[in-house]
């Protein structure tokens, strides 16, 4: 007695579009260092979102412009320079005649920081203002589950501003990230619990960020953390395209509106923030 059997071969077409430029320009500041950790870092898609190699720019500049009541007083610029050729990692350039650095202690002003990247003819720009935020008060273990037994409980204390509307993002590692504004606890000591969806060894370390945010961002995080789910890191490559606040202008002919209103599917995937973090480490028991 013997069986058989055949396979058909499914032919699946995937979605295809052109390469996108992808940048990752989320700069996290502690204000107890002398300078911003800027540090930009390239790469394109392929057609099926998949991260290749990453790519080249002709050049990448943060131009800074000083406002007093809406009006630009002064200007400079920090030109970034790839750190190793084919790292597509771009930093303050060490070898510019002047220290391309921006210090933290200038982050006190209101400044306009506008990331301008030139690659293969076409230019990109993105405008972010530094956001500050609130540190952690408390990390403490809990004992609850969410979904499952093997869930770890963490709890999470922190005191909002009252003079401003704050919205939050929290790093919790392992590309597990959280959202929240403070509609309902504005200037109150807020907790909350995190559930990881596993257990971990006694002694481990867990790091936890609070990030500044303005809602764009606060918007932006929060269609990724929809987007990728417990899969992915939000700044990974998503299963669909989220635009961010970095536009393709190489066509726009006036730079004060660069939001390519009049070409929706033209953009680079990515965001250009500067956002001060709190870091806060506890120990599993």
């Amino acid at each position: 007695m013997s069986l058989t059997g055949c396979e058909d071969v499914v032919q699946i077409d995937a979605p295809s579009e052109a390469p996108r430029l992808s940048v990752d320009a989320l700069i996290r500041v502690d204000v107890d260092e002398q300078f911003v950790p800027v540090e930009v870092k390239i790469t394109l898609t392929d057609n099926f979102f998949g991260t290749v190699p990453v790519t080249n720019v002709e050049s990448i500049v943060i131009l800074k412009e000083l406002l007093e009541d809406g009006f630009v007083v002064s200007s400079s610029s920090s030109s970034l320079a790839e750190v190793d050729p084919g790292s597509g990692i771009y930093v303050p350039d060490p070898n510019f005649s002047t220290d391309q650095r921006i210090r933290t202690s200038s982050l006190d002003q209101d400044i306009l920081y506008t990331l301008v990247i030139n690659h293969q003819d076409k230019r990109y720009v993105g405008q972010t203002k530094y956001v500050r935020t609130a540190p952690i008060d408390l990390l403490t273990q809990g004992e609850g589950t969410l979904f499952d037994e093997d869930d770890t409980e963490v709890i999470i204390t922190f005191t909002d501003d009252p003079d401003v509307a704050n919205f939050y993002v929290f790093d919790f590692g392992f590309g597990e990230y959280l959202v929240t504004e403070d509609e309902f606890y504005m200037g109150q000591q807020f907790e909350f619990s995190y559930f990881y969806d596993q257990q971990f060894d006694p002694g481990t370390e867990l790091l936890i960020s609070v990030l500044g945010a303005d809602r764009t961002f606060y918007n932006y995080m929060d269609q990724l953390i929809e987007q990728g789910g417990d899969l992915q890191g939000p700044f990974q490559t998503p299963a669909a395209t989220i635009r961010g606040n970095i536009f393709d202008v190489t066509d726009l002919d006036n730079i004060n509106v660069f939001d390519n209103v009049d070409q929706p599917d033209v953009f680079p995937l990515g965001y250009f923030g500067i956002v001060q973090e709190y870091r806060d480490t506890i120990v599993i028991e």
